[in-house]
C-alpha cells in the first residue's frame, strides 16, 4: 500500500528540499545560486521549542553562494493551501529567524490553492516608520503554483517541473498524459534518484486525477518500479547501503539513525516522529558499540 505525508504541506516541502538547485532555478532565473549546503540541524529544535506554531513552516539554514558570493542565510517559506494574506505573520517569523542566527533571511510564501487569482496577493509588510523615508517596508517573494501551466511545465527537463504540474493549472491537459510524462521522465533518471524516488511516487500519489488503475498501467508502460514505497522501506533500502559501505553491523543502525535526520530537516517527520524512531536505534548503536569495545579488549 502506497503512503502519503500527513498533510500536503509535508510533500511540498519535501520537493523544495530535495530539488533545491531546481526550484530556485525554476522560481528565481535572474539569481544565480551555485554550490550550497544544509547547516545546524539544531535551527530547527530551537524555532520548535521558540513556538509551537512555527511548525507550520519550512525553515533552512543554509552556506549558499549567490550572485558568485558565499554566504550563510536562513531560507523561509510558508506553504498556502488557501489565499490568505499572512504578511504580517511571514514577518513576524523572518524576526525570529534573524534573531536566532542573525544572518539575512529570504522569505517566501508559496500558493498551491485551486483558485485562479485576478488580483496579485500582498508581498510586504508595513513595519516600521521614520521621518525620512516614510513607511519602511519589510517584502518576500510570492510563488503562486496554479499560476503556470501544466502544459508548459511538463515540457521542461526538469524533474520538479513536471511534479509541479501536478499542482499547476491543468486545463487543457490529459491527466494520464501528465502523470505518464513524470514516470517516464523518472524512469530514465532511475539510477540517479536517491530520496527523489520516493517523492515522485508521493506526489503522484496524493495529486493525481486518474484511478489507481490507470496509474498502476502507466507505470507498467513506463517500465517504472518504485522500491521505496513507505518511508519505513524507504529507511530501511538506505540504511542497509549505508551499512554494507561502512561493512559493520552498527553500520546500517548509524545509517537508519542519518535517513531519519534527512526526513526530520526535510520536515517529512515530526520531531516526536523522529526521537520516537530514533531513541531505540541509538539505545541498539550504544550496545553495538559496547559489545565491540568489550571484544577488543579482551
Amino acid at each position: 500500500m502506497k503512503s502519503n505525508p500527513k498533510t500536503h504541506d509535508s510533500l511540498f516541502k519535501w520537493l523544495i528540499t530535495s530539488f533545491t538547485e531546481e526550484f530556485f532555478a525554476h522560481h528565481f532565473p535572474d539569481i544565480r545560486i551555485g554550490t550550497f549546503r544544509f547547516i545546524d540541524k539544531e535551527f530547527v529544535s530551537k524555532y520548535e521549542a521558540l513556538r509551537e506554531g512555527l511548525r507550520g513552516d519550512l525553515f533552512l539554514a543554509m552556506e549558499a553562494e549567490i550572485d558568485g558570493e558565499l554566504r550563510e542565510i536562513v531560507i523561509q517559506i510558508e506553504h498556502m493551501s488557501k489565499r490568505e494574506d499572512i504578511s504580517k505573520r511571514v514577518f513576524e517569523y523572518a524576526c525570529y529567524a534573524w534573531l536566532l542566527r542573525q544572518v539575512p533571511v529570504w522569505s517566501m510564501v508559496v500558493y498551491t490553492d485551486k483558485a485562479v487569482w485576478r488580483k496579485p496577493m500582498a508581498d510586504s509588510f508595513w513595519y516600521a516608520f521614520d521621518s525620512k523615508r516614510g513607511r519602511q517596508l519589510f517584502h518576500f517573494d510570492v510563488i503562486k503554483v496554479k499560476a503556470e501551466k501544466s502544459q508548459d511545465l511538463i515540457r521542461r527537463h526538469s524533474l520538479m517541473c513536471r511534479l509541479l504540474a501536478l499542482k499547476a493549472d491543468d486545463r487543457g491537459t490529459d491527466p494520464e498524459e501528465l502523470v505518464r510524462e513524470i514516470y517516464k521522465a523518472a524512469a530514465g533518471m532511475r539510477d540517479q534518484l536517491g530520496n527523489e524516488q520516493l517523492l515522485v511516487e508521493q506526489s503522484v500519489d496524493a495529486y493525481k486525477k486518474v484511478p489507481d488503475q490507470a496509474v498502476n498501467r502507466i507505470e507498467e508502460e513506463t517500465e517504472m518500479a518504485f522500491i521505496a514505497t513507505t518511508i519505513t522501506e524507504h529507511i530501511r533500502h538506505e540504511a542497509e547501503v549505508k551499512g554494507e559501505i561502512k561493512g559493520k553491523v552498527e553500520g546500517k543502525v548509524e545509517g537508519k539513525i542519518e535517513v531519519l535526520e534527512s526526513l526530520y530537516l526535510r520536515g517529512i517527520l515530526s520531531k516526536e516522529q523522529f526521537e520516537e524512531l530514533a531513541v531505540p536505534l541509538r539505545l541498539e548503536l550504544s550496545r553495538l558499540l559496547g559489545k565491540e569495545q568489550q571484544i577488543s579488549e579482551s
